[in-house]
């Protein structure tokens, strides 16, 4: 079993279908029942969220936005969804806490390496709002350099309906080859969707796993958790 991961979530896996706003009720407990389950096992969990559900970019783009402005909205973006994360979790009897890249006293506390660690050895799920801070990094790269910096020991990346990282899409090539086991050389070379490249860039020389698994299915999150063979694997080199 992993002793300390950091989930990766996207704002559409809070939004469900997006019939009910940027937050569906459903979608958002059934993420956060899994997330306390890992918890529960006794693995420190943290979570890096984006905003896909709020603000997206191709909307900025067709509005004419300066791109720093839309990467602003887009880390208040993860604020919102990271405090509706930790609500959820609190309210189905895990702790939880918010830490901010960007410095925001009256809601929550700024984020250092050190705070995180504290809160994750005392068994809050600790969820990082605001990216990196800094415009032009995607929450792909925030959530590797998180990740470093908190010396996890896993990411993982839960798909909708997709099993794991494949040679093709498999929703249009159905002789598509899913990897069990790959390299993040191998993912630069061939560009296969994971994460950015910048992100994976960044893990190269780096003992941390990225587990690609299907999050549909929700009991997939402790398995992998574990240290369970599924899905996919990315390991460094």
């Amino acid at each position: 079993m992993y002793r300390r991961i950091l989930v990766k979530l996207s704002g559409e896996a809070l939004s469900g279908d997006g019939k009910n706003g940027i937050h569906d009720s459903e979608a958002l407990l059934n993420t956060c029942r899994s997330i306390k389950a890992i918890s529960d096992e006794g693995v420190q969990v943290c979570i890096v969220v984006g905003a896909g559900n709020i603000c997206r970019g191709g909307l900025i783009e067709k509005t004419g936005f300066d791109r720093v402005t839309g990467d602003y909205m887009g880390m208040l973006g993860t604020i919102i969804n990271s405090f509706a994360i930790k609500e959820t979790l609190i309210k189905l009897g895990a702790k939880s806490v918010v830490l901010s890249a960007v410095r925001m006293e009256q809601f929550t506390e700024t984020f250092s390496p050190e705070l995180a660690d504290k809160y994750l050895n005392e068994g809050y799920v600790t969820v990082f709002g605001g990216g990196t801070g800094k415009p032009f990094f995607t929450t792909d790269t925030c959530a590797t350099l998180r990740a470093i910096e908190t010396k996890c020991d896993a990411i993982l990346i839960g798909k909708n309906g997709v099993d794991g990282v494949y040679d093709d899409d498999p929703r249009y090539n159905k002789n598509a080859k899913l990897y069990h086991e790959v390299h993040c050389s191998e993912i630069i070379a061939k560009n296969l969707k994971v994460m950015d490249l910048t992100a994976i860039e960044m893990l190269k020389d780096k003992d941390i796993d990225v587990r690609v698994f299907n999050a549909q299915n929700t009991d997939n999150f402790v398995k992998v958790a574990r240290g369970e063979d599924i899905g996919t694997t990315v390991k460094k080199g």
